[in-house]
């Protein structure tokens, strides 16, 4: 048969997860790292990334929104998919996602963004009129004291909410790398780093995204990029790339060590079928040239507008390996037989339920709903700080901590 090759097993031909199950742990780890980074600034006092806050949150929502689409339109029957609301099973750790889903979503996401907001929505509600009024006093929930001890309740309760999102961040797409790497038939998965590594790659993608998201709005609104914020921004950046190509290079490396039945396959297939994919674009590509070029400037004092061009390099090349990661493991782990002595291929269709259509329109969509969150939620007070003012509270600061 056409793009088989070796002896494989009749339902092995057809591969059962698409480029549609691709996308599903790549839009929730987007979520989960703008989350993280979001974090930062709230949990963390790192206060250098204010400006990415709100927008960070904003993107998280946008991309969670869309993220349980992927698996919809893989299902035949969708509408099915509510009965793991109402007969849970709990031993199952796919049924158990839309809890994990609606938690993240309703109880931490959401409401930490209502508390962030719930100032600025209120004002908006008294300044605007017609429509728009009327969408404000919605989501003000009948709330609208904005006195200043009901803002310190609001921000008490939004830092509690960032804390437990933390961890609720960790577990969403944690478990995604789980259900990979609990398939003990599939060696290509079956690794206890595979939720780690799924977790760190998350992480990665998210803070590339926002940063690419703050130098992109900055631009179209023609404000001025606070690059102290962004080198703190591409500095963690750096840290997690670090730990992630870390643990993937230690996963290798025990593989290889092991060298159990399978090695034999999964090193054929990586030389050959995967070699694009895996080799150049998510190691060399998506992976060490983002590395050297964040690097370069941990150690070089270049231009605001090289360092910006760096970033700008860095976080695209970033996104392409860690969806080239994503890709590897879904379809690369099932282009080989379960008897280790067979390989077939993926073929991409164009227009169907599955295929590269259904794809593009599903990541162009919360990028579409992050525009209308922002046009509703401007995140512009974060985002309209100064590097210069920054500077200047920094160097008031070392005056008056410096021993006379």
């Amino acid at each position: 048969m056409p793009g088989v090759e070796g002896f494989i097993y009749p339902n092995e031909i057809e591969l059962q997860w698409s480029v549609l199950i691709v996308l599903y742990p790549f839009i929730t780890g987007l979520v989960a790292g703008a989350f993280i980074l979001a974090s930062l600034e709230r949990v963390f006092n790192v206060h250098v990334v204010k400006p990415t806050y709100r927008l960070a949150l904003l993107t998280a929502l946008a991309f969670l929104l869309v993220a349980p689409l992927p698996l919809q339109l893989h299902l035949g029957h969708p509408e099915r998919s509510l009965e793991m609301y109402v007969t849970p099973h709990s031993q199952s750790a796919m049924a158990m996602f839309g809890f994990v889903y609606l938690w993240y979503l309703m109880a931490v996401l959401v409401l930490e963004i209502w508390f962030d907001y719930r100032r600025d929505l209120v004002l908006a509600w008294r300044s605007s009129t017609g429509l728009r009024r009327r969408v404000y006093a919605v989501m003000t929930l009948g709330s609208d004291n904005i006195s200043p001890a009901a803002l310190r309740v609001d921000e008490r309760i939004g830092y509690v909410l960032t804390v437990i999102g933390i961890p609720s961040a960790f577990l969403l797409h944690g478990y995604v790398g789980f259900i990979f790497g609990s398939v003990k038939a599939n060696p290509w998965w079956s690794s206890p780093l595979m939720p780690i590594v799924f977790l760190f790659s998350a992480i990665v993608s998210g803070i590339a995204l926002v940063m690419l998201l703050y130098m992109a709005l900055t631009r179209a609104r023609r404000l001025q990029l606070d690059f102290a914020c962004l080198d703190t921004i591409a500095r963690y950046l750096f840290y997690a790339f670090i730990i992630d190509f870390s643990l993937e290079m230690l996963d290798l490396l025990h593989r290889i060590y092991e060298s159990d039945e399978s090695f034999r396959a999964l090193d054929f297939m990586v030389k050959t079928r995967l070699y694009v994919s895996h080799i150049l674009i998510q190691i060399v590509l998506g992976t060490l040239v983002p590395l050297v070029l964040l690097a370069s400037v941990q150690v070089h004092r270049f231009s605001e507008r090289t360092r910006r061009r760096i970033y700008a390099t860095a976080g695209v090349l970033t996104l392409v390996g860690i969806f080239a990661m994503r890709w590897n493991v879904v379809i690369g782990g099932q282009l080989f037989s379960k008897s280790f002595l067979g390989y077939t291929t993926y073929k991409m269709a164009f227009a169907t339920r599955e295929g590269l259509l259904p794809a593009v329109i599903l990541m162009v969509l919360p990028f579409a709903i992050l525009a209308g969150l922002v046009r509703l939620l401007p995140p512009w007070a974060d985002m309209e700080r100064r590097a210069e003012p920054l500077a200047h509270r920094e160097d008031t600061h070392d005056r008056t901590t410096r021993p006379s």
